[in-house]
């Protein structure tokens, strides 16, 4: 019999006091960039600003993001859950809360925070809950997770904006959750960079083909 019971489990964010109880320690992770060489927890340039997004499978988002111009450094880890440090086996059970996410450090005055949230939206299909294609989870949601008030309104905008082209088009509501910024774990070593380790590697990121209006491109972040 299909585990119906399991999937819908799967799929509702567990409560805090339910959740694994994680560890103090940091996960070990690759100390630079696979791609670009630079460090992967900094020291960052002066100037520079981070954004973190989650659209699905890491592996395949953070590629979309270091290939942008403007971005200084990708990492991909966990963030939104209770679980402090989880490990990626803990992630996949449900039981920790946490999204699959991507750190983008970039370069304000080359690409936009707008411009990025563009890219985010149309990397992926953001109307599909806790899901992406066939990656059914918690772990799987769209979210973008804001640093300040001009992060979360500019996130905000793009968003509402979005659902207007998308509604032309017959999709559903965007479901993506805009939130400040919670506390990111770096996933480990093999996770970093994967599909420039592994070039055929899984990616099952797939985007509504429609571009997103990309609000107050020219402004600054």
């Amino acid at each position: 019999m299909f585990p119906f019971d399991r999937l819908a489990k799967k799929t509702d964010l567990p409560k805090p006091e339910d959740a694994l109880p994680g560890r103090a320690e940091a996960l070990p992770t690759a100390e630079t960039h696979f791609v670009n060489g630079r460090a992967l927890k900094g020291p960052y340039p002066e100037g520079f600003k981070t954004a973190i997004f989650g659209l699905g499978c890491f592996w395949g988002a953070e590629r979309v993001f270091w290939q942008t111009d403007g971005v200084y450094v990708t990492a991909v880890g966990y963030a939104g859950g209770a679980t402090p440090n989880p490990t990626y086996r803990e992630v996949c059970t449900g039981r920790t809360g946490h999204n699959e996410v991507v750190l983008v450090v970039y370069d304000p005055n080359v690409v936009s925070y707008s411009k990025l949230v563009a890219r985010f939206f149309e990397a992926h299909d953001p109307t599909q809950g806790m899901r992406q294609g066939n990656d059914v989870g918690t772990q799987y949601r769209s979210g973008i997770y804001v640093f300040d008030e001009e992060q979360k309104q500019k996130a905000e905008t793009a968003k509402a904006a979005y659902t207007k082209v998308l509604k032309e088009k017959g999709f559903g509501p965007i479901t993506t959750e805009i939130v400040d910024a919670p506390a990111f774990y770096f996933a480990e070593d093999y996770h970093q960079q994967y599909l420039a380790k592994n070039p055929g590697g899984y990616c099952g990121l797939g985007g509504t083909g429609l571009s997103c209006p990309s609000v107050s491109e020219n402004a600054a972040a």
